[in-house]
């Protein structure tokens, strides 16, 4: 016999289903942010060797290298450009800004307000601080913090409103960085044949640029820790808010749209895959096509300081983000398939993102300081990449048995613990 369930018994029905899935859906969401943010902190250290291996200048300017580049042509470099350099910080924007809601989320459930946010950006803030100041002045932390405040307003704002301050900001920053395009045209080509005196102000930046570091550049190889920390306090004590002016209009628009992905389920599966798998590719394609035509330009220049300066700050904003969402699709798509030894290893490197990220430039002391192996300025790019694997080695031999055995990673139950302001088990 055919029996129908009634409507108050069927709405039980759904809220059960409901109530079931929810947990799934929800840990589903957490191991596809764990694996991207995994994904991002290995392709960070990436970005970021040669600025730990060599002057801080390099990172942009070949010429800054101690030694010989080892990249013939600049093609290690153009290949860096197009495949890293500003993707993985765009997709730890991202997260950052998901982060940020999914915090939030569980926060309001408790009662809690914002202002829980505002203290864990505060303890943020301090460990950026740190960071800068006492291991490597290429932190992001601080600025983070800084933004994530001017965020935190805007987590009630409707998801279309995120999303449309969240293209609007970014398209503005693009206008922005577009600017320095100027001292390219005035040094590098006949434009400037116009403006003597503004090419002559100019021609000497790289020079001065290399100079500013050499004194820190000094300290690292000889392994002088007081007399660095001591010009990172007298001569470089505004860089953190200077670096926050110049990644501003990246930064925030960044964190915004990662608010409005997680609140549209982009994370959790509300995409379809094979929409992901589409736009994602379109994105990674088309970017790395355009940015790839940069660094063509960049290099028939000679891989001069503006040129350089002109193709990683002024052009390629646009399709650095074209490549970011579609990295961000692909890596959504791909993440629930990546159960196997090495997805788990890369998930449990997310879970301790916070840690391998600071603990990334702590190791990179003791790879390149003079008090200790004293590698500063001796690699070529090649090498550095060779530093680079075995980092990646490093934490992802570290991060799995860890978090088998522990709640957190250290730096993040130090992170919980400050902002709750109370002591939590780490150990399982």
């Amino acid at each position: 016999m055919n029996e129908t369930l009634a409507p108050s018994a069927m709405q039980d029905l759904r809220e059960d289903r409901a109530a079931a899935v929810a947990p799934v859906a929800a840990a589903a969401r957490i191991d596809t942010l764990d694996f991207i943010r995994g994904i991002a902190v290995m392709g960070i250290l990436w970005a970021n060797i040669v600025a730990f291996g060599q002057p801080f200048e390099a990172y942009m300017y070949p010429a800054g290298f101690l030694t010989d580049t080892g990249d013939p042509g600049g093609w290690l470099w153009i290949a860096q450009f197009v495949l890293v350099d500003g993707k993985m910080r765009g997709l730890f924007t991202l997260l950052f800004g998901a982060g940020m809601f999914l915090f939030m989320e569980k926060a309001w459930a408790r009662g809690a307000t914002r202002r829980l946010q505002a203290w864990r950006l505060a303890v943020l803030m301090g460990f950026g601080m740190i960071h800068f100041f006492f291991i490597w002045p290429g932190d992001i932390l601080f600025y983070y913090a800084l933004f994530g405040l001017v965020v935190l307003a805007c987590l009630r704002w409707s998801v279309k409103t995120q999303l449309i301050v969240g293209l609007a900001g970014y398209m503005l920053g693009v206008v922005v960085y577009s600017g320095l395009t100027f001292p390219w045209l005035i040094v590098d080509t006949p434009y400037g044949d116009a403006m003597p005196e503004q090419r002559a102000m100019m021609q000497g930046d790289g020079a001065a640029a290399l100079a500013r570091g050499e004194v820190p550049n000094a300290a690292i190889a000889a392994g002088d820790y007081p007399a660095l920390v001591a010009h990172r306090f007298t001569e470089q004590w505004s860089e953190p808010l200077s670096n926050a002016l110049l990644f501003g209009f990246e930064t925030i628009p960044l964190m915004l749209l990662g608010v409005a992905l997680y609140r549209l389920g982009f994370f959790s599966g509300a995409v379809a895959r094979s929409t992901l798998l589409r736009w994602g590719w379109i994105g990674v394609i088309a970017g790395g096509l355009v940015q790839l035509a940069i660094g063509l330009v960049v290099q028939a220049g000679g891989f001069t300081f503006h040129g350089t300066l002109a193709g990683f700050v002024a052009w390629s904003p646009l399709p650095r983000l074209w490549s970011i969402l579609g990295l961000a699709a692909l890596l959504v798509a791909y993440a629930p398939g990546a159960n196997g030894w090495l997805g788990e290893r890369v998930r449990a490197a997310g879970r301790a993102a916070f840690t391998n990220y600071l603990g990334t430039s702590v190791v990179m002391m003791f790879v390149f300081h003079g008090w200790a192996l004293g590698l500063f300025g001796q690699l070529n790019r090649p090498q550095l990449y060779v530093v680079v694997v075995l980092a990646w080695s490093l934490m992802l031999a570290w991060s799995k048995p860890w978090l088998d055995r522990f709640h957190y990673g250290p730096l993040e139950w130090l992170w919980r613990c400050l902002t709750y302001r109370r002591l939590f088990p780490l150990r399982k």
